[in-house]
């Protein structure tokens, strides 16, 4: 059942290395307006950025721990109480991703490049005696902020809402949220990219285009769990079956 796993991991990253360029030229092709000169080397040049390797290794891991529980399901173990936390966490880190992606899209669409002002919390370290310009630690801090605050909601939220259901129905639920939710941010960000694109925006773009890649990322990784129970199903149908009986 681990092999089929990680064959389905690497289907994942595949699909999302495969579509990464495509995605890229189709958010910024060359829609008539002044700023279009992304072309192929663009967008192949994003596999050069550091950034998008450890983008694409969270969502690689992210999907790895979202199999975890089918693999005992799969072969009809009892699973623990720390692997019932595991897809509670992953889900709701991923659920807070596609809030603020989200909410970034509708912020870029309405004030411009001042949507981005969401990560923006270094008025919690500024004091009136320090100087205007914040050190390295105090950015990274300011950024991480609103994200662990947001993932933390989202663990009570999901955690409360999956506390009385067993295993398969806890992964059930956690594929059909994480579904619905990738359906509604992809819905709030498309509009969102065309509204800044047509606007000639500067960095606007970037964080509505975040929400596309964000939404198409997360709805591929719901299908993981599905097409490995597809793999398993197909295993057990090759398995040459065995008589529960023999004659002596």
């Amino acid at each position: 059942m681990k092999r089929w796993a990680v064959l389905t991991v690497f289907l994942y990253a595949l699909a999302l290395l495969l579509l990464t360029a495509p995605v890229i030229l189709i958010a910024f092709a060359n829609w008539g307006l002044k700023n279009d000169n992304v072309g192929i080397i663009d967008a192949l040049a994003i596999y050069a950025n550091w950034a998008y390797w450890i983008w694409l290794a969270v969502l690689v891991a992210g999907q790895f721990l979202l199999l975890l529980l089918p693999i005992d399901i799969s072969e009809r173990r009892l699973p623990t109480r720390r692997k019932l936390k595991i897809p509670v966490i992953v889900t709701s880190f991923f659920l807070m991703n596609l809030f603020l992606a989200g909410l970034l899209s509708v912020l870029c669409a309405i004030f411009k490049d001042n949507g981005f002002e969401i990560f923006n919390v270094q008025g919690l370290f500024n004091s009136s005696n320090q100087t205007a310009h914040p050190s390295d630690w105090q950015s990274v801090v300011s950024f991480f902020v609103p994200v662990l605050i947001f993932w933390l909601v989202w663990a009570i939220i999901f955690r409360r809402a999956t506390k009385a259901n067993a295993p398969d129905a806890l992964l059930q639920r956690a594929t059909r949220w994480l579904l619905r939710g990738s359906i509604l941010e992809l819905i709030i960000a498309v509009p969102s990219h065309v509204i800044v694109r047509r606007r000639d925006d500067c960095c606007a773009p970037t964080g509505t285009f975040w929400g596309i890649a964000t939404g198409i990322s997360v709805m591929l990784l719901c299908f993981g769990p599905g097409v490995f129970f597809l793999f398993v199903e197909r295993c057990q149908k090759l398995k040459p079956k065995t008589t529960d009986g023999k004659k002596s």
